[in-house]
């Protein structure tokens, strides 16, 4: 089981920035515009947007927003929208702050568009006065630089003041916005914006606005974690029922959730599968697998794997995958542990080896992605979009040196054979739906200290799936182990799962009613 992510970390992009003064503002627009003056008095943020527009004929003085929408179309395109999921979640974030400053909370999808816009009737009147409406298209090409459309040109928040926007209509507002990215297939899906006029407009509201953006891409993580889930619950008989025949569950999107005999499959499965096609799969070298629709997804049938000699397997060229694994194991076998309050540990054929915590995050994302990673994927999971692939370079040559050049492979990098790792093997049970042993080997969250956004998706993942698994089984056996430990401890969920599962007479249920009182106190 495989779950591939779009969200970033935003660390260290979000801050607020330095606010020029007005007038200074207002001379370098003529001036700039004029010819007069070079367009490096800018923030390089604007002068690069001013460019694109400029490049795009928007005219300065008199281009307005297109409207694309009209109400009815907008109600239709609202309805089936991602976006419609998490906008509940921008307004509790952002509905103080927008009503307290006389704000609009606005958001657009990936084109620019406006599809929602909320605020007092006072600011709403303001903007329909410049087209600031519902259903109207603010990307930078149609209207210029403004903090919408430059956030989706830029994949960054960003804060546009006053006079910065190109089109001089604009010069009394002030915009902060941040892109939305969907955690599945990684795609830009919009941006949330808070507009104002240019007084009320506090310049910390880029940091709110890009706090907002990371709160609901993480409900939407969940929500595919959730769907996934429900998706192997539903399709795990079909996908066993295969037999000796690899195959594979895919999400809608072609997300590998779930795999069966994965090993026998003659190539590498990538962690997603294009299925646009005609129904067959290319999965390179020459090897091709058949999808089957599913109400929720896909099901992916890959070739059967081709009849093992044991008189001299030499002339296959390749060693089948399952005398590998039924062989002793090998004194140089790498055994990761990286659940719990005492991970990492690591052990190279039963010699343990000290490893920090980037090395631990770096094996952690080798482990997850047998297939291998560069340079730039590796430093995208360690340090977001402003991760540096030579550090990272630098990082994987000192962890080869510890742990040997046949351990650690180049271009790409990967490990030489699967480890013995804790966290792959809880993934595994999950995906086959043996809820019982995957919670007895959950030590504890993913690499707890680790900021990687790569590692966050995945211990985010984990636990939501094994949280969801327990709740929905209802075992009261499994529901106590849960609520003993730190993952169900303190949720509510569970422990009214555990009171309700039990018997009246139960020592337990006295416990968990006890501490569900204690922890709904606590929280007012």
């Amino acid at each position: 089981m495989s779950v591939s992510s779009g969200s970033h970390s935003r660390q260290g992009r979000a801050r607020a920035p330095q606010r020029p003064s007005l007038r200074a503002l207002h001379r370098a627009y003529d001036d700039v515009l004029g010819g007069t003056r070079s367009s490096r008095d800018l923030r390089s943020v604007v002068s690069a947007s001013w460019g694109r527009s400029l490049r795009a004929r928007v005219d300065p003085e008199g281009s307005a927003p297109p409207l694309v929408y009209d109400p009815d179309e907008l109600r239709e395109v609202r309805s089936g929208h991602p976006l419609a999921a998490v906008v509940p979640t921008l307004r509790r974030v952002l509905d103080a702050a927008v009503d307290a400053s006389a704000q609009l909370l606005i958001v657009t999808d990936a084109d620019g568009r406006i599809l929602w816009r909320e605020g007092a009737a006072p600011v709403r009147g303001a903007a329909d006065r410049v087209l600031l409406t519902e259903g109207t298209q603010w990307r930078e090409d149609t209207i210029g630089t403004n903090a919408m459309g430059t956030a989706l040109a830029t994949g960054r928040p960003v804060q546009i003041y006053a006079a910065e926007h190109l089109v001089r209509a604009y010069h009394t507002w002030t915009c902060a916005a941040c892109p939305i990215t969907d955690p599945d297939t990684g795609r830009l899906l919009g941006t949330v914006d808070v507009s104002g006029q240019q007084d009320s407009v506090h310049p910390a509201m880029v940091q709110l606005v890009s706090a907002a953006s990371e709160l609901a891409e993480k409900e939407l993580r969940l929500r595919m974690m959730a769907a996934d889930q429900r998706l192997r619950e539903r399709r795990l008989p079909e996908l066993r029922r295969l037999g000796g025949q690899p195959g594979a569950l895919l999400s809608g999107s072609g997300r590998v959730v779930a795999t069966h005999r994965r090993d026998d499959c003659p190539v590498a499965l990538p962690d997603r599968v294009d299925t646009t096609g005609d129904g067959r799969v290319d999965l390179g070298g020459g090897v091709h697998g058949t999808l089957e629709p599913l109400t929720e997804g896909w099901l992916l049938r890959l070739p059967r794997p081709r009849a093992r000699s044991s008189s001299n397997p030499s002339k296959s060229g390749r060693r089948p995958v399952s005398q590998a694994a039924a062989a002793p194991p090998s004194p140089r076998t790498l055994a990761l542990r990286l659940l719990g309050p005492n991970a990492p540990a690591v052990r190279l054929g039963g010699r343990c080896v000290p490893v920090s915590l980037r090395h631990a995050e770096i094996l952690a994302l080798l482990a997850l992605h047998p297939e291998g990673r560069t340079a730039e994927q590796l430093a995208l999971g360690l340090y977001g979009e402003d991760g540096n692939p030579t550090t990272v370079r630098v990082e994987v040559h000192r962890l080869r040196a510890q742990l040997g050049q046949r351990v650690l492979l180049p271009r790409p990098y990967r490990l030489a054979a699967v480890p013995d790792c804790d966290l792959l093997w809880v993934r595994d049970r999950l995906a086959a739906g043996d809820v019982r042993a995957a919670l007895a080997a959950y030590r504890g969250e993913l690499l707890g200290r680790s900021e990687a956004p790569g590692v966050r998706t995945v211990r985010d993942e984990v636990a939501a799936t094994l949280r969801t698994s327990v709740l929905e089984l209802g075992d009261s056996e499994l529901l106590w182990q849960l609520a003993c430990r730190d993952l169900g401890r303190e949720d509510a969920q569970v422990l009214e799962a555990l009171v309700a599962s039990l018997p009246r007479t139960s020592p337990r249920r006295a416990s968990a009613l006890e501490r569900l009182r204690a922890l709904l106190a606590s929280d007012g």
